[in-house]
């Protein structure tokens, strides 16, 4: 098919093991799905999920063992680090149930939500969307999937953050306000799922700024480690 423009690249992730790239059709993201980070962003108890979306090519994919370069964004002085298990979606579909989620997932991988806090925080305010506080460039840096058939016990993994050595989250998936099947079916009934999506399920307590210069080093037990340097 003909195109009036030369269309954009594909955006894709890394997969463990694979020179096959996960392309990336849509970035979901689920906001204060751990009751800790809730509390220290104001709110608590369960709250009904709700979801918010970066651009495809807001990743920044990082292969094994790589340390990835991702340049500190422009109109913030307070860029915060959000470390989360990411579900990358391999079938589709709508209405999907939590006893079906499962069988959607194609892999899980560590990303990091990256947030422009101040602007956040300042939108908040006023009562605006925050998608620039969320999706600007650069902001999903994600590391290579690992299949859903290569691990287990997922549900109950460990997931942490340290900057420059020091530790500044640590966590539990288990302590998932919504759990991953619940999160996708949650999603599946006011999006239809698409192959390629990728969904990053919150974070836990501890996120904090980070200047140019930092080491990010973002896991979940059982995934390959995520490394970020700003730039």
């Amino acid at each position: 098919m003909p195109y009036a423009i030369t269309p954009p690249t594909l955006p894709s992730v890394a997969v463990l093991g694979q020179t096959n790239r996960f392309p990336v059709h849509r970035i979901y993201c689920v906001g204060r799905n751990y009751q800790d980070h809730a509390v220290e962003m104001g709110h608590s108890g369960r709250e009904a999920p709700f979801f918010f979306m970066k651009p495809a090519d807001a990743v920044v994919s990082a292969q094994a063992h790589e340390v990835v370069a991702m340049p500190y964004p422009t109109l913030t002085q307070s860029l915060h680090h959000e470390v989360e298990l990411v579900v990358a979606i391999g079938t589709g579909g709508s209405n999907i149930s939590v006893d079906a989620a499962e069988q959607h997932i194609f892999g899980y991988a560590v990303g990091l939500d990256m947030t422009r806090r101040d602007l956040q925080n300042e939108l908040k305010k006023l009562g605006r969307p925050w998608c620039i506080a969320k999706g600007f460039d650069h902001s999903a840096p994600i590391g290579p999937i690992t299949p859903a058939g290569q691990i287990d016990g997922i549900a109950n993994a460990s997931i942490s953050l340290q900057v420059n050595g020091e530790e500044r989250q640590t966590g539990s998936i288990a302590h998932m306000i919504w759990n991953v099947a619940e999160t996708i079916a949650q999603i599946s009934q006011a999006w239809a799922l698409q192959p390629g999506d990728l969904i990053f399920t919150g974070t836990p307590a501890g996120v904090g700024a980070v200047v140019r210069g930092d080491l990010l080093c973002a896991t979940v037990s059982g995934l390959q480690t995520l490394r970020v340097r700003l730039e």
